[in-house]
């Protein structure tokens, strides 16, 4: 069990940051919970069903870089040190044409999905280089939007796209300091922000049509599989979907 290794995730308040943070906590971590909603990072840390690591809520805008400053500086002096970081935390644009889209819509998803995930990186890194042992591992989250985009989608799939780059360079820039990053891409997960997906969403025909999810449970164990590899193994990318979702021959 890894019960001396700590693990931040950012948007543990929901969705797949809260599934990933209670399957990191069941798997002997403690987790730093980090994002917008103070009263729903509490609510994750109280989801917890037996004793392990510490659940440490701090309230984070990632978009922010004062922010994240002040989130790694609680997370060294609780801990001394960080193994895990999870990029997770995202958000989507409106779906109206790409003509229609302000600059100031465009922007804020720019902020949180790539800003974000780069400001918390960047602060990993600083940590994880001068820690003894000395090393770590960045999981971002990226997205199947990044390699088959849906209609309507331009900030999310550029961002998406982007972080599949920001994962490549973490990799390289970090092999010499002993950090490992790896992304993994997911389809469809069952939260509150894809519930639209049982009812019909749109398809690049024009159509609605009702897509499949896929349940949390196998995407939080997925990522909990990549953090307890050793930093000599690394997985570099991983794709979790919903078998029958349209992603091979989308549209």
């Amino acid at each position: 069990m890894a019960n001396d290794r700590i693990a931040l995730v950012t948007g543990a308040g929901s969705g797949i940051g809260r599934a990933v943070s209670i399957a990191l906590h069941s798997a002997g971590y403690s987790v730093v919970l980090a994002g917008r909603r103070g009263a729903e990072l509490e609510k994750t840390a109280e989801l917890v069903d037996r004793p392990g690591g510490k659940m440490l809520p701090v309230s984070t805008d990632v978009s922010k870089p004062e922010s994240v400053r002040a989130l790694f500086a609680s997370v060294k002096e609780t801990f001394g040190r960080l193994d895990v970081l999870f990029n997770n935390a995202g958000t989507f644009g409106p779906g109206v044409p790409m003509e229609d889209l302000t600059y100031e819509q465009w922007s804020a998803v720019v902020a949180v999905n790539l800003t974000g995930a780069f400001l918390c990186a960047q602060e990993a890194i600083k940590i994880m280089k001068a820690q003894h042992p000395r090393g770590g591992r960045i999981i971002n989250n990226g997205s199947i939007s990044a390699y088959a985009p849906r209609p309507n989608s331009a900030p999310y799939t550029a961002t998406k796209h982007a972080v599949t780059g920001l994962t490549k360079c973490i990799s390289l820039d970090g092999r010499k300091y002993d950090i490992a990053c790896g992304q993994i891409d997911i389809g469809n997960a069952a939260t509150e922000m894809t519930e639209q997906m049982a009812a019909g969403v749109s398809q690049a025909n024009g159509s609605l049509m009702a897509e499949p999810r896929l349940d949390l449970r196998h995407v939080a164990e997925a990522v909990v599989y990549m953090a307890n590899l050793p930093l000599e193994a690394n997985v570099q990318f991983m794709t979790v979907m919903a078998t029958k979702m349209p992603f091979v021959g989308r549209g």
